[in-house]
């Protein structure tokens, strides 16, 4: 498993300084059922907006 998630995403309650992912787990779903050929088919259902 990865140690270290990054993410760019700086509106994200869960971004973290040097562009961490301070998220206890990641939720990745694909945009075709369960299968994606490539990132742009893909969503992070993570995501929550900075309040």
């Amino acid at each position: 498993m990865a140690k270290d998630v990054l993410c760019e995403v700086n509106s994200c309650k869960y971004w973290a300084a040097g562009n961490n992912c301070n998220a206890s787990s990641i939720y990745v779903v694909s945009h075709r059922g369960k299968q994606a050929n490539n990132s742009e088919e893909t969503d992070c259902k993570t995501f929550e907006p900075k309040i």
